[in-house]
């Protein structure tokens, strides 16, 4: 991720784990849909960008082979190690401050970043500046406003809770200064950045078990602060763990924006 001043959900902490592998079943078949699309392949350079967890700079390598090159880059590498190859270079970076570890890249990706960073334009165009003529842009964020519900199914004792302990983590979320309506915004944010050929899909995974994991480890792992800010008590949370732990709790996820565009041909 970018600074991690104020990001409300720690990448050094255990759980941070627990919400990767999550991420990786629920979003990677959908991300690597949308870069093989774009002709993602051999030779390629790509830079993934706050990568968090192995999977999406793993599947990146495996796709480039031995003449491509990948950049992993993250304030905390921590969950990268063993990473590191002749294809995948891995290193500690700050997206709001460090320029990009190369230039002249065939694509750049950052999946779930930009909501959480302060000057996202900004960062955006630094992303959009290493590509080289024709390379591509794709940058996927979360938009929570676009869809607000946990349990759009509703009604139960169970899902009102669900529903009340979401609440509060979007409020945590937003005084830590994310944008909860960002992901509608990537069109605009990419063409502005002087990108080509701007398209935009929406993914909305209705229900799980990953669905329910990636609840279950975001809620342990900001348990203090949603008790704290009074938005559930500590045996409401313990009730929606042991919900989350069945198979009962529709719960979703937000809608996932996938945005991509081209740096236009010199």
């Amino acid at each position: 991720m970018g600074s991690q001043d104020g990001y409300l959900l720690d990448n050094r902490q255990r759980e941070a784990g627990r919400r990767f592998d999550a991420f990786a079943e629920l979003f990677d078949p959908w991300t690597f849909a949308h870069l093989d699309r774009l002709g993602l392949g051999a030779g390629w350079r790509c830079w993934e960008v706050g990568a968090g967890g192995s999977s999406v700079p793993a599947g990146l390598a495996e796709r480039v082979g031995p003449t491509g090159r990948v950049w992993a880059t993250d304030l905390d590498t921590s969950w990268l190690a063993g990473l590191a190859s002749d294809i995948t270079e891995v290193l500690r970076h700050d997206v709001t401050r460090d320029d990009p570890p190369a230039a002249g890249l065939d694509l750049v990706h950052a999946r779930l970043v930009l909501v959480h960073l302060p000057d996202r334009t900004e960062v955006l165009r630094r992303l959009a500046s290493a590509l080289r003529p024709g390379g591509w842009l794709v940058v996927e964020d979360a938009d929570p406003a676009l869809q607000p519900l946990a349990c759009p199914a509703g009604g139960s004792v169970a899902e009102e809770r669900a529903e009340r302990i979401r609440r509060g983590f979007r409020s945590l979320l937003a005084e830590r200064g994310a944008d909860l309506a960002f992901g509608r915004s990537l069109p605009r944010l990419l063409r502005g950045a002087g990108l080509r050929d701007v398209s935009a899909e929406g993914y909305f995974p209705l229900t799980s078990a990953a669905c329910r994991e990636l609840e279950a480890a975001t809620v342990r792992q900001v348990r203090d602060q949603l008790t704290g800010a009074g938005s559930a008590t500590d045996a409401e949370v313990d009730e929606h763990l042991a919900a989350l732990a069945g198979e009962d709790l529709d719960v979703t996820t937000a809608p996932l924006i996938t945005c991509w565009g081209r740096r236009a041909e010199a």
